[in-house]
């Protein structure tokens, strides 16, 4: 039995507001995965090395490890160029310090890695403004590129010699595997 023009114009009318309905919530995923990630203010606390540092977060102090990049350890001595040894990892937490300031840092929060410390990466102030730190450490030849992300300025500071490129250093990960931590030191490592 054919539907009446009244019973069929109803039946238009609701597939249209479903289809309506169904391309708002494709709209609204759409958005919601294309915003850029939670940056999150926070106050800086301490720097513990050339990649790590504490913040105070709900009331907590948590340790940020800096993604994409390997500083030289607090303990990692460098040569010079005509061979004297130096202090290259206490230089390195003093870069980060003086990069750092005194806070807050903006950082964008992402997985936690086996040590328990949150991975991030942190700014100086809200984009575009504020300075990434982890770029800034490589740029200025304190840490190197632990992935792709920062080969360009690992390759301008190796270009200018600066920080440790001005002379001879072990890679921070070649370095860890050849000293154990002091005794007392705390349970993760200096990676």
């Amino acid at each position: 039995m054919p539907l009446s023009p009244l019973t069929r114009m109803r039946w238009r009318r609701r597939l249209r507001s479903a289809a309506a309905l169904l391309l708002l919530a494709a709209l609204a995923v759409a958005a919601w995965t294309g915003m850029p990630p939670s940056v999150t203010p926070v106050p800086l606390t301490h720097v513990i090395d050339g990649d790590s540092l504490t913040i105070r977060q709900d009331r907590d102090d948590t340790t940020i490890r800096l993604t994409g990049i390997d500083a030289v350890e607090y303990r990692q001595d460098c040569a010079s160029a005509d061979g004297s040894r130096w202090p290259c990892g206490r230089e390195a937490r003093s870069a980060l310090e003086k990069i750092a300031g005194r806070g807050p840092l903006h950082c964008e929060f992402a997985a936690k890695d086996r040590y328990g410390r949150t991975l991030a990466t942190c700014r100086t102030a809200a984009e575009p403004e504020g300075v990434d730190l982890a770029a800034e450490m490589v740029r200025r030849g304190w840490a190197v590129a632990a992935d792709e992300a920062y080969m360009v300025e690992e390759a301008g500071a190796q270009a200018k010699r600066l920080g440790i490129w001005q002379g001879h250093f072990d890679r921070p990960a070649d370095w860890r595997a050849t000293h154990e931590r002091p005794a007392g030191a705390l349970a993760a490592p200096d990676a």
